[in-house]
């Protein structure tokens, strides 16, 4: 039989509606959607940032420095690279009158912005502001009150609103703020009084390579020729190392839930299509008896399957684009991307690759074992089931290897999506393994006296039972709810453990450490009962670690170790007498006050563990070009989650006090107090400081987090979707298979009541055992997602994910009556002729 021939037959047997393959056609709708819009997306962030990077960054190369500029060599050596901007950022704050707003300064030379274009409101473009010109950020003016034309305070100095700002080229590239933008000439904090010595800000100086240039080789050289200069380095590759960071984890997470849906699918697959072809066992025997042989069966039917997996993967592919711009809305302001269609033929590609192989994995074994059974068994494969074709584990294989293949190929971290395919590899065997056990140990109990309890436990281990296609579904379904809550819950526990709702009222920067006792007292006219909390502040960066005989320069480690981040450019350093609140001294000893020996520090336990450094052993620290060497006197156990100074340097007093440096402080007032005439006041007798309100902040980090909590349940709930469009399957495929069982026992006398009670009992016992499996799979599978992609506290409400398996429960058992109905109004003579 040609193909010809074989499509012409499989076209007129396949119901226009596919009666019978929808589940199949369902099962890779859903994976190939999720996959479609999760590669659409990330392909479109990747490419925004690929082709806009320079403009993100606002040039090819920047080096960022904290309290210093360039040196002159420095500043040589980049000029001889091509074009430089130099330019600082500080906090700061901004009065008109009585009011005042803590802002973002950005001070720009006149070479202002090297890539892209400054707009201002109206569609002005413009370059640098000069003199006493400022262009504000929309957030900055509403705040203030102030419009084109009028005037503003910042430090020492007035200055008149030039612009608004309409796109800020390099925002991006900025990072997190604590304010809104102010951008000034590049001489202005110095006039302002903001750049006294010890001041906290930080410099930023941008390189136009005047040609393509190898951008890695470039860095590599500038770390080379000054390693201990305390450079952080950024290029036009990763120009937004958060965002590049987070759209990683995120697409990990996603893809990673777009497979297992593919996974859960390929189950619903195999039981559709062994479903279906029970179904046309009268065909398959008919055309076997006509003449067809084994490979025209084949062909015949392998068409059918494969014109409804393509269907279900072109409806995903256009889902997928579809639901695009509704991910881009909701993500707007945290990623860079727009709000509009985007078409990558890669990402679909990929997507419709996948759905199509799982199908063929999974619908592989059912059909071929209809292949080479002569008619007489495919007649009566009710009585007697057809066995497995050994020629099926060949293609299992081989599908199983291009799917290990196109997931370890493309992605970004091939350990991960390996191990992720492993371990759902392992957990289908599992689940095949308790699905044996629970018929062995069904099989093994005492017969029930009651005979509803017997019949409902003989179904569980009888010959041709469907436990075990049941139990692979049932515990998929029930663990996917269990994931979904847990990493839902987690979520949301980290918001509330990581952004408290009550913190400190502000935090105030480059407080004058000879003015502590004026500052204290200006706080206390206001609120007497004021908790201030102030602490010397500074910035340093590790150039090396480790045993005295032994240190290595942090300029020549290639990567940095897995949690020891603060080994990574600068970081905030101080100095106490005491242990500072919230830390706990877990090893050596703390100095104590009026200490005058060689200069200490005390580390963060966990650094100190993931960088291998022990008590004893050496740091040296770069603080405004001098180095400091210290010898680590003890380890803290630090409690980040308190809204405080926490850092993972504190030094002896001695180290640092002859430093040039400010201070930075806590307030917290009494509650009730009005925060207004506090901040009037702090702002008109310390100009120089800036006051960040924390409730601004507070809110901006729980905006973020429910964007990453919102992005998530949205992933889950399609692995969610997929254990329901499976277990409604499996469900189906148990009814067809039970129909002979159920007029039996209605010839018998069984009536209709007696039927379903059978049916939920049996539901009833494999879910009560799978619940504990679920509970244990969707945990691990969650506890991973959390703190191994995401990096979050394992933080779940066990409540919650109780209450979520309790409903899945009820859902199965829902599942269970609707899906036996249909078995009741089943009419025995009508039934028995057609077996």
């Amino acid at each position: 039989m040609s193909w010809a021939t074989a499509w012409r037959i499989a076209r007129r047997d396949l119901n226009a509606r596919f009666k019978g393959l929808r589940l199949l056609l369902v099962c890779i709708f859903l994976g190939t959607a999720a996959l479609a819009a999760i590669g659409s997306l990330t392909a479109a962030i990747e490419r925004e940032l690929a082709a806009n990077g320079q403009a993100f960054l606002g040039g090819d190369v920047q080096i960022e420095l904290w309290q210093r500029s360039l040196n002159d060599d420095e500043r040589a050596a980049l000029e001889e690279l091509g074009t430089v901007s130099a330019g600082t950022r500080l906090q700061a704050m901004a009065r008109k009158d009585d009011i005042a707003a803590p802002i973002e300064l950005k001070a720009v030379d006149g070479a202002y912005p090297l890539y892209g274009t400054l707009v201002l409101e109206g569609g002005r473009e413009a370059d640098a502001p000069e003199g006493n010109e400022a262009f504000l950020a929309p957030g900055a003016a509403d705040r203030l009150g102030v419009a084109v034309g009028d005037s503003i305070a910042i430090g020492t100095e007035n200055l008149q609103v030039a612009g608004i700002i309409e796109d800020e080229p390099d925002r991006l590239g900025e990072g997190f703020q604590l304010g809104p933008t102010i951008i000034v000439a590049e001489d202005l904090p110095e006039r302002a009084g903001l750049l006294a010595p010890g001041a906290m800000y930080q410099s930023k100086t941008r390189v136009a390579l005047p040609a393509p240039r190898n951008l890695e080789a470039v860095e590599e050289d500038l770390e080379a020729r000054f390693p201990d200069s305390g450079f952080d380095i950024d290029t036009a590759e990763r120009a937004a190392p958060g965002t590049d960071r987070f759209v990683e984890r995120m697409s990990e997470f996603l893809t990673l839930v777009g497979l297992a849906a593919l996974v859960i699918a390929g189950i619903g697959i195999g039981g559709g299509v062994s479903s279906y072809l029970d179904a046309r066992r009268q065909s398959v025997a008919t055309l076997k008896v006509l003449g067809a042989d084994s490979r025209d069966i084949a062909r015949v039917y392998a068409l059918q399957i494969f014109a409804a997996s393509a269907v279900g993967s072109l409806a995903g592919l256009a889902v997928g684009v579809a639901v695009v711009p509704i991910l881009a809305s909701a993500l707007k302001g945290l990623l860079p991307v727009d709000a509009g269609f985007v078409f990558d033929p890669s990402a679909l590609l990929l997507a419709a690759s996948y759905g199509l192989l799982v199908a063929l994995v999974f619908a592989a074994p059912p059909l071929m074992r209809a292949r080479h059974f002569p008619a007489m068994a495919l007649m009566r494969a009710r009585v007697a089931p057809l066995a497995r074709d050994k020629a099926a584990i060949l293609v299992v294989i081989a599908g199983l290897a291009a799917i290990v293949g196109l997931a370890l190929v493309t992605s970004s971290r091939p350990m991960l999506a390996g191990g992720f395919l492993a371990g759902a590899a392992v957990v289908l065997g599992l689940l095949a393994l308790l699905g044996w056990l629970i018929r062995k140990g069904a099989g093994a109990l005492p017969r029930p006296k009651s005979p509803i309890a017997r019949a409902a436990l003989a179904n569980i281990h009888r010959p041709g039972s469907s436990t075990g296609s049941l139990v692979t579904a049932l515990g998929f379904g029930l663990a996917a709810f269990v994931l979904l809550a847990a990493i839902q819950s987690s979520i949301d526990g980290n918001i509330q453990s990581r952004v408290p709702e009550r913190a400190p009222d502000y935090f105030v920067l480059d407080v004058p450490r000879d003015r502590q006792a004026d500052f204290e007292a200006l706080v206390a006219q206001t609120d007497a009962e004021a908790q201030v909390r102030a602490v010397p502040a500074l910035r340093g960066s590790v150039l090396a670690f480790g045993p005295e005989d032994a240190m290595t320069r942090t300029s020549k480690l290639e990567e940095i170790p897995d949690g020891a981040w603060a080994l990574r450019g600068e970081r905030g350093l101080t100095y106490a007498d005491e242990v500072p609140p919230g830390n706990e001294v877990t090893g050596g000893q703390w100095w104590g006050s009026m200490y005058q020996g060689e200069p200490l520090v005390s580390v963060d336990e966990e650094f100190a563990r993931a960088a291998g450094l022990e008590i004893g052993d050496r740091l040296t620290f770069g603080v405004l070009g001098a180095e400091i060497e210290t010898r680590i006197a003890s380890t803290r156990r630090i409690d980040w989650e308190s809204m405080g100074f926490n850092y993972v340097f504190v030094l002896s007093p001695n180290a640092l006090a002859d430093t040039p440096h400010n201070l930075a402080a806590t307030i917290e007032l009494t509650e009730g107090t009005p925060t207004g005439p506090l901040l009037q006041a702090l702002v008109r007798e310390f100009p120089s400081t800036s006051v960040i309100e924390v409730g601004g902040v507070l809110q901006q980090a729980r905006t973020i987090l429910e964007q990453v909590g919102l992005a998530t349940l949205a992933a889950a709930s399609v692995a969610v979707l997929a254990g329901l469009a499976v277990l409604l399957g499996a469900i189906a495929a148990a009814r067809a298979s039970r129909t002979y069982d159920t007029v039996v026992l209605r010839v018998l006398g069984a009536d209709r009541r007696q039927v379903l009670t059978m049916q939920l009992a049996e539901y009833a016992l494999l879910a009560g055992a799978l619940a504990i499996v679920a509970l244990g799979l969707g945990s691990l599978t969650a506890w991973l997602v959390v703190t191994q992609l995401f990096e979050f506290d394992w933080l779940p409400d066990w409540g919650e994910v109780f209450a979520v398996l309790g409903l899945g429960l009820a859902v199965v058992l829902v599942f269970a009556v609707g899906g036996s109905l249909p078995l009741l109004r089943a009419k025995p003579a009508q039934a028995l002729r057609a077996l």
